[in-house]
């Protein structure tokens, strides 16, 4: 794998540049039209929602002041984006039987990458991973989880490995604290 970390820059989702995050996005809002609110909604809500009602849902999040991920950008174009919040605005996840909390400490989540095609497989994910750590910091985080795919020696198409590949979270010093399903480990990184 080529490493493309030194050619991108990163930064977090802001008015400023939302006109970014749809341009990566696209018409069809990166996976499926989900626009990053799987994680954020109850699933019925999420289901009941079209692709342009889920847009605004995440314009709402931005124009609110809160700062839903990372930009990657590769000579100014963006190339990906990772999602990075205090885990209790995802609601679904705080729902989940495979993912619930394994403890009361307050944590920050990563719960969606979504790379451009033509970019992936070159680092950009190990990347976003990074600067989101970064980011998460920068707000006082004292723990970050993340809930990657382990393909277990198996292939697994990158669209459907939203959540990350666990070999990223491991290369940045997370470990697993937990795993209730055979392929999707808890991860986590100690801050403090």
């Amino acid at each position: 794998m080529v490493s493309a970390e030194s050619s991108l820059s990163f930064e977090p989702v802001t008015n400023s540049n939302w006109d970014r995050m749809q341009d990566l996005f696209g018409d069809k809002g990166a996976y499926g039209g989900c626009w990053c609110t799987y994680w954020r909604l109850p699933r019925p809500r999420f289901s009941s929602c079209s692709p342009s009602e889920r847009k605004e849902m995440m314009k709402q999040i931005i124009d609110s002041g809160r700062v839903p991920g990372i930009l990657a950008y590769k000579n100014g174009a963006p190339v990906g984006w990772c999602s990075i919040s205090n885990r209790s605005e995802f609601v679904l996840l705080e729902n989940s039987r495979t993912l619930k909390r394994i403890d009361d400490k307050p944590v920050w989540s990563v719960v969606c990458f979504y790379i451009h095609r033509k970019e992936r497989r070159k680092g950009i994910m190990r990347g976003l991973l990074s600067k989101a750590i970064e980011y998460a910091k920068t707000q006082g985080a004292e723990i970050v989880e993340g809930y990657p795919i382990d393909p277990m020696g198996e292939g697994y198409p990158d669209p459907y490995a939203y959540t990350g590949f666990l070999s990223a979270f491991v290369e940045l010093g997370f470990v697993e604290v937990g795993r209730r399903s055979p392929k999707r480990p808890i991860m986590r990184l100690y801050l403090k």
